[in-house]
């Protein structure tokens, strides 16, 4: 299996497997963020993701989303948030 290296803010360097990571990609472009929660301290992590980084990430097999960029929330964004807020670990998600 494939090892990416990538830097947690409080830990430094750490190495990470394709299942470790979760890729979101901006829909009107080739760009996103990528997201992890560090080995050592557990600290959930958000980096840019550019697009070569982009396509390096989805050539390892990283899982990925595509999340909208523009325009106002929709009624069925608003429902799709409160019904995620009724979930377990949903602050997890977004540190």
């Amino acid at each position: 299996m494939t090892t990416i290296r990538t830097t947690c803010n409080r830990c430094g360097d750490v190495e990470l497997t394709s299942d470790d990571l979760s890729l979101e990609l901006a829909a009107d472009s080739g760009s996103g963020t990528y997201r992890f929660e560090c080995p050592f301290c557990g600290i959930p992590q958000r980096r840019p993701a550019s697009e070569r980084v982009v396509s390096i990430l989805m050539a390892t097999g990283v899982a990925y989303r595509i999340v909208p960029t523009d325009g106002p929330i929709t009624e069925d964004e608003i429902h799709s948030f409160v019904s995620a807020l009724d979930e377990e670990g949903w602050l997890s998600e977004i540190r």
